[in-house]
């Protein structure tokens, strides 16, 4: 695993998300009152930015095809079968870090 810095605390509002790439792969860091979660930036439905979308609560909405994600878990709302990458975060001092697999 490597903890890799995606952000800082105050680049990522609470209730928002950004994109970020991190050792060749696009990641989606989300604020939920807080609380960073990070998953795959790839809808899986037609490869939409999902750190692009509406964030409501824990849940993302692909901003292309509406397709909803909980950020907390990667798992598609209306089809928990279909999930994309979840990947562990910390924060330290005012950091963001994503541990990427590898």
């Amino acid at each position: 695993m490597a903890r890799t810095k995606v952000a800082a605390v105050g680049d990522v509002p609470a209730g928002e998300g950004r994109v970020v790439e991190v050792a060749g792969q696009t990641l989606a860091v989300f604020n939920v009152d807080g609380t960073f979660y990070c998953i795959d930036n790839a809808c899986t439905h037609r490869g939409g930015p999902l750190g692009e979308g509406d964030v409501e609560g824990r849940i993302v909405m692909c901003p292309w095809h509406a397709w909803r994600w909980d950020v907390t878990t990667g798992l598609n709302v209306n089809n928990p079968a279909v999930k994309v990458a979840c990947f562990v975060v910390t924060v330290d001092n005012g950091d963001v870090f994503v541990d990427i697999p590898g």
